[in-house]
C-alpha cells in the first residue's frame, strides 16, 4: 500500500456531495457500454474507529490491485466495468472520493487503487443507509454508460438511524433493476448505538436483487479477503442455479428494520 494510505485519516472540509453528480466525463460523449457498473458505499461515521476506516479502505485497495480482480473483469462479456467511490454517514454526509471510472486493464484497475490510497477520508454524526442507496441510486442514473447489470454495495457497521427507512430506498433500487449486496462490520460487541446481529438486519432490510448477498467481516484480517471476495463475485455474473431475487415482501424480517432508529431515539430520550 502506498505511503499515502497513511494520510488518508486526515479531516477535510471540502469535497461534500450537493446533489449533482461531478463531471467525470463530458456530457457530449457516448455512453461507454460495460458489463457492470458498481457504485461503491462505505461507512465513515464515528461508530467506525480509525484503525477500522484504515482497514476498510485498504482493503478495497488491496482488493483492485489483486489478479483475481483483473481476471473477474477481463472475463466479462465485454471486458470492462465502470466503479464509482464514495463514503457516507448521516444524510447530509456523503463525499465522492472516486467519480466514474472506467477500468478495463489491470494497469487501470492499479491506478484506481492508487488513486483511493492518496485520497483523504472523512468522518460524519450518524448513519443513514438510505441515504445512501438514495445517492447510489441517483450516480447510476447519471452515469454516462450502458451497463448490463447495475449495482450498489454497501459496507457499514451500524443500522439506518438517519434519513428515511432503509426499506424504502432498498425497495426504490429494487424496482430501477438495482441490486444492492452488502459488507456489514461486526468487529466490536453490540454496544450504545449498536444493533445485535447486523448481518441478519443486513439481509433481512437492505440487500436486495439478483444474486444478492451479505458478507459480514468478524475478524480484522478478514477485510482484505472480504472486499475481494465480495466484489469478485459482484463482477462476475451469478450462475443462474444462483440467481435469486430478494423481496421485502418475500418474508417477514427476522428484525426490525426500523431498530437503529428506534436505538437513537431511546439514547437520545425522544
Amino acid at each position: 500500500m502506498r505511503h499515502g494510505l497513511f494520510g488518508l485519516l486526515s479531516l477535510a472540509a471540502a469535497g461534500f456531495w450537493t446533489g449533482t453528480a461531478p463531471n467525470a466525463q463530458p456530457a457530449a460523449a457516448p455512453p461507454d457500454e460495460v458489463d457492470l457498473a458498481l457504485v461503491l458505499a462505505v461507512d465513515i461515521s464515528y461508530s467506525m474507529d480509525l484503525d477500522e476506516l484504515a482497514l476498510q479502505r485498504g482493503g478495497y485497495i488491496e482488493a483492485f490491485r489483486s489478479k483475481q480482480l483483473h481476471d473477474a473483469i477481463a472475463k466479462g462479456a465485454l471486458g470492462k466495468i465502470a466503479v464509482t467511490y464514495f463514503e457516507w454517514a448521516g444524510g447530509n454526509f456523503q463525499h465522492i472520493v472516486k467519480p466514474w471510472t472506467v477500468i478495463d486493464t489491470p494497469q487501470s484497475a492499479i491506478a484506481f487503487a492508487e488513486e483511493l490510497g492518496e485520497a483523504q477520508t472523512r468522518r460524519g454524526r450518524r448513519t443513514s443507509i438510505s441515504g445512501a442507496i438514495d445517492l447510489g441510486m441517483q450516480l447510476l442514473d447519471q452515469a454516462n454508460v450502458t451497463a448490463m447489470r447495475r449495482v450498489i454495495d454497501i459496507s457499514g457497521d451500524g443500522a439506518n438511524n438517519d434519513g428515511r427507512p432503509v426499506t424504502a430506498a432498498r425497495d426504490d433500487a429494487r424496482d430501477k433493476g438495482i441490486s444492492i449486496n452488502g459488507l456489514p462490520v461486526m468487529l466490536k460487541q453490540a454496544s450504545y448505538f449498536d444493533i445485535d446481529n447486523l448481518d441478519v438486519y443486513y439481509e433481512d432490510c437492505v440487500v436486495t436483487g439478483v444474486g444478492a448477498f451479505v458478507i459480514p467481516i468478524r475478524e480484522r484480517h478478514q477485510f482484505v479477503d472480504a472486499t475481494r471476495t465480495k466484489l469478485v463475485r459482484e463482477i462476475a455474473e451469478a450462475p443462474a442455479a444462483e440467481a435469486t431475487i430478494q423481496k421485502a415482501q418475500a418474508k417477514e424480517p427476522r428484525v426490525s428494520c426500523l431498530s437503529g432508529e428506534r436505538q437513537w431515539r431511546d439514547r437520545m430520550g425522544n
